[in-house]
């Protein structure tokens, strides 16, 4: 490998449901999506990730349903927009088992779970999976979630934020400030398992919370899991600066990619950490073939079995928007809403008609999308990390698993040949392999604040 060349950091983009990014494709006669129930489909999937030496499974997650499109699941249910939709966290002990390396990074909404009980439970993941789990943090921007939890309204963009922010704020009392390393003795002669001279009760009183207690997990290896985020608004890439370590963005060029690069990595500075405290991944498509003809046909074949509305209603749901009221040519008046803003500023943009979007999601998803041979994806796939500045990739499914198999087996060899992709994995931790610091948040991170200073009060 070149001295000083960036290594290309891979995640699986995944979901426990039928039809994730690329919609559609479920009906392809090769797919195996529709075994997303069952617990050999997710042991598979994880054995064949680690044969490839990809650094993480990433799994997506949605509460609440697509409702948007035509007013109703119509489209949603028929094509299976993200619905129906498994817990994303039931099926990670099973494929840490079958796995020595693969990492895990789970989407949880911030409003979906209480923040004292949230903390055990990715402890526990962390425990059983020897240090590979990662907490995709998301804010939630369906209505239809919180009107299923009883949670009233969806609240605005930002005060989802302010939420978010304080709930990061009890959940690193609970894993950096509550449990000393020293406090697990496990000493039987002297009947002490655990020192309660090295535990600390965590006292907080804020805006949204009140909590008094104590982690009831012992410290795991990495304590934090890996914190994972996607936000691209203002306020997204705010909080992303503060708190993340691995930022997905959506860029349909590495130009676009630079750009969100930069952003995110100046709010990390500005928040008191290094630009390199953050690795970021773009969102792409593969269809890889020996030959750029047998891409070509490969594509051509996905394409007939993708369906465009079903893009679309997802679409809407991002948006916040009814396509269906619209015609193909007719103008949509784009507005800030309360979805995703940036995904709504980026159509505005580039004044998107309905026929425009239609187009744009042939494969069913709007990622970009490479189809050819190993040389000139490994060609593209270098640009985007040369100039895009990017880190990595999360590589969406297109057909399970032929998309991952194909990508293994014809695209890797032409990374590793480059010096572009490891040969073998490093030891450690999820955090000590993407960051090679160690198990821990650095010193630096926000968490420092909050280790063994479980009593301080959140400012209101």
């Amino acid at each position: 490998m070149p001295h000083g060349q960036k290594q290309i950091l891979l995640n699986a983009f995944n979901m426990a449901c039928v039809g994730h990014i690329n919609h559609g494709l479920w009906t392809h006669p090769r797919d195996r999506s529709a075994d997303y129930n069952t617990l050999g489909y997710w042991t598979d999937q994880a054995r064949l990730l680690e044969r490839g030496l990809f650094d993480g499974l990433f799994i997506a997650d949605i509460i609440g349903v697509y409702d948007i499109y035509d007013g109703g699941i119509d489209v949603t249910a028929r094509e299976a927009v993200q619905f129906p939709v498994n817990d994303p966290t039931v099926m990670i002990s099973a494929m840490a088992a079958v796995t020595e390396h693969l990492g895990f990074g789970v989407t949880i909404n911030v409003h979906q779970e209480a923040p004292y009980t949230f903390a055990r439970r990715l402890s526990t993941l962390d425990h059983l999976t020897g240090g590979r789990i990662g907490w995709n943090i998301v804010t939630g921007y369906l209505d239809s979630a919180h009107r299923g939890q009883s949670a009233g309204a969806l609240p605005s963009h930002d005060r989802r934020y302010d939420y978010a922010d304080e709930y990061l704020e009890v959940l690193y009392r609970l894993w950096e400030g509550s449990w000393d390393d020293a406090a697990v003795r496990r000493d039987r002669t002297a009947r002490v398992f655990s020192d309660p001279a090295h535990i600390r009760p965590v006292s907080h009183r804020g805006e949204f919370f009140s909590v008094e207690g104590y982690h009831l997990s012992e410290p795991s290896r990495q304590r934090t899991p890996v914190l994972y985020q996607a936000g691209a608004s203002g306020r997204g890439r705010a909080f992303a600066g503060r708190h993340a370590e691995c930022v997905f963005i959506s860029a349909r060029d590495p130009a676009a990619a630079r750009d969100a690069v930069r952003a995110i990595r100046a709010e990390a500075v500005a928040a008191g950490r290094k630009r390199d405290d953050v690795k970021v991944f773009v969102g792409l498509a593969v269809i890889p073939g020996r030959t750029h003809a047998e891409a070509e046909a490969k594509r051509d074949e996905y394409l007939h079995h993708a369906s465009p509305e079903a893009g679309l209603a997802h679409f809407s749901a991002s948006t916040g928007i009814d396509f269906a009221r619209y015609g193909l040519d007719e103008p949509i008046p784009y507005a800030p809403g309360n979805a995703i803003q940036s995904a709504t500023a980026a159509a505005a943009e580039r004044g998107l008609t309905k026929r425009d979007l239609l187009a744009e999601l042939g494969l069913g998803g709007r990622y970009a999308v490479l189809t050819g041979d190993a040389v000139s994806i490994a060609d593209t796939m270098q640009a985007w990390i040369e100039e895009g500045e990017v880190d990595g990739f999360n590589l969406s499914r297109i057909v399970v698993p032929e998309s991952v198999s194909d990508f293994i087996d014809i695209v890797i060899p032409e990374l590793q040949d480059r010096g572009l992709y490891k040969t073998a994995y490093a030891d450690g931790t999820l955090r000590a392999k993407l960051f090679g610091e160690g198990d821990r948040l650095p010193a630096r991170h926000p968490a420092e604040a909050y280790r063994h200073a479980t009593g301080a009060t959140h400012p209101t």
